[in-house]
């Protein structure tokens, strides 16, 4: 990271970033080019290692870049605020963020129970008290997951 004076470095301090982000955008390796999507999202740890659950259509373009290539990135970010600073008749801009950024593995989830977890982790970012889900809308839900293997954030803050 080139500005390590606005590196994010505690792991806590992370997953708060992540905790206030309402997308997450997922890069998936394609022939040519990346193929990114925006997803929600829910998030967990397990022992220390952060577990990206997303939802989507039983079929799609997704999923056929994952079945090829399995390994993806991941972005999301935050606290956007545009500073705009005027001094001697002249402008100056500048964007206050949070972000993060990783990469891992993508798989499918295929148990029940297991799904039922991921789609409860992915409530649980967007309704902050318990709402519970009707289990008939998994037979047409697709779960998957990402287990993150690296990430590193970034703050810029003027105030």
């Amino acid at each position: 990271m080139r500005r390590t004076d606005r590196e994010i470095k505690e792991f806590d301090q992370l997953l708060d970033v992540m905790r206030r982000c309402d997308v997450c955008r997922l890069a998936l390796n394609d022939e040519e080019v990346p193929y990114i999507l925006p997803l929600n999202f829910g998030m967990e740890v397990r022992d220390g290692t952060v577990v990206l659950y997303f939802h989507g259509a039983m079929e799609g373009t997704k999923y056929d870049r994952m079945a090829r290539d399995n390994r993806a990135a991941f972005e999301m970010d935050c606290a956007h605020r545009l500073v705009v600073e005027q001094k001697n008749d002249v402008c100056s801009c500048t964007m206050e963020y949070e972000s993060v950024i990783g990469r891992g593995v993508v798989e499918m989830v295929e148990d029940e129970e297991e799904k039922f977890h991921g789609l409860t982790v992915l409530m649980g970012q967007y309704h902050k008290e318990d709402c519970p889900f009707s289990r008939q809308v998994m037979a047409r839900t697709r779960v998957f997951k990402l287990t993150v293997s690296q990430m590193t954030g970034k703050r810029r803050m003027k105030r």
